[in-house]
């Protein structure tokens, strides 16, 4: 039966008007199942939509053979390179045919306007990347101990960043995008360095946000509308999940180091151990003299995570091969 002329009409129509940007989904495990489908649906619903959407899925062919039979507007691929989030993101930047690629995260989704706002620098040639907020969608309260400058440690947005359009080092891996020509000539994710299951390493998005752009001499830019919300399970709200997952950091900012330098890979680190956090102990100091138990707890917390940063960097950078100086 042939397709009416205005049914064609309004699908030329629609695909005129999506974004030339692929997003893509990495994906390791049926237990977070509903989550993934939330997380596409929120970017099928964006409007502009994307013109191409992709789920990588990291070694788990069931999950693979889920997403091909309950997804069938999305493109699954399964990861071609080493097990882990940076392999999967390769697989699915070298599958991406727009010049932006975008990513998030399978336990997050996107709010209404968030593709476009991601997008929006690249009106700036000077643009390689960007980064957009990530708020913390939790499975119960939030924990009262947790210091919104440790945000980080769960994956979202954390006091300490711009609270409006500015210029920062790397966005956060939940909520990124790149030029994909840029990403790709940098060689794309690291794959020695990042999460690998449930394993709490990051920071591969800020060694190729880092290479990217000191090849294309370019920016990144963080903008806090282009805003997701960001599943916290209960498992991330317990502090010794807080003490490892800052212990990781540790190890992942020893890596970073190693391939880009200590200028770069700990300028934004240094800022945050400096001032930061040292301002925020002060403010929970002054809300435990006004007799706020949670004011101790959270000056527990940030002198805890710091500690559990510096020595897992310390421990990194020994096993590395400490006898030899870190790039400037």
């Amino acid at each position: 039966m042939p397709v009416p002329a205005a049914a064609r009409q309004d699908d030329h129509a629609e695909t005129a008007n999506r974004l030339a940007v692929t997003v893509i989904i990495c994906a390791y495990t049926l237990d977070r199942w509903a989550a993934t489908k939330s997380a596409v649906a929120s970017v099928m619903a964006q409007r502009p939509a994307p013109a191409q959407v992709l789920l990588v899925i990291d070694y788990s062919p069931e999950l693979a053979a889920l997403a091909r039979a309950e997804l069938p507007d999305v493109t699954v691929l399964e990861n071609t390179g080493d097990r882990g989030l940076s392999g999967a993101r390769n697989t699915g930047l070298k599958a991406a045919t727009e010049p932006i690629t975008a990513f998030l995260d399978d336990d997050a989704e996107a709010r209404p306007g968030w593709l476009a706002a991601l997008v929006e620098p690249y009106a700036d040639a000077g643009v390689a990347a960007t980064g957009g907020g990530i708020w913390p969608r939790w499975s119960g309260s939030r924990p009262d101990w947790l210091p919104p400058e440790f945000d980080w440690v769960v994956g979202c947005s954390y006091v300490g960043l711009p609270t409006a359009p500015a210029e920062v080092r790397n966005p956060i891996g939940a909520n990124m995008s790149f030029r994909t020509d840029l990403a790709l000539a940098a060689g794309g994710f690291n794959e020695t360095v990042g999460r690998v299951g449930a394993r709490p390493r990051g920071c591969e998005e800020t060694t190729l946000a880092i290479q990217v752009t000191a090849q294309a001499h370019a920016h990144v830019m963080y903008v806090p509308a282009a805003a997701v919300d960001h599943y916290v399970g209960p498992e991330r709200a317990q502090f010794g999940y807080f003490v490892r997952r800052c212990w990781h950091e540790g190890q992942s900012k020893a890596a970073v180091v190693t391939l880009v330098g200590a200028t770069s890979g700990l300028s934004r680190e240094r800022r945050q151990a400096a001032v930061v956090i040292p301002t925020a102990i002060r403010r929970d100091f002054s809300s435990l003299l006004r007799g706020h138990i949670a004011g101790g707890k959270r000056i527990a917390a940030s002198v805890a995570g710091l500690a559990a940063s510096m020595s897992g960097y310390v421990v990194g950078r020994y096993i590395r091969g400490a006898s030899q100086p870190a790039r400037p």
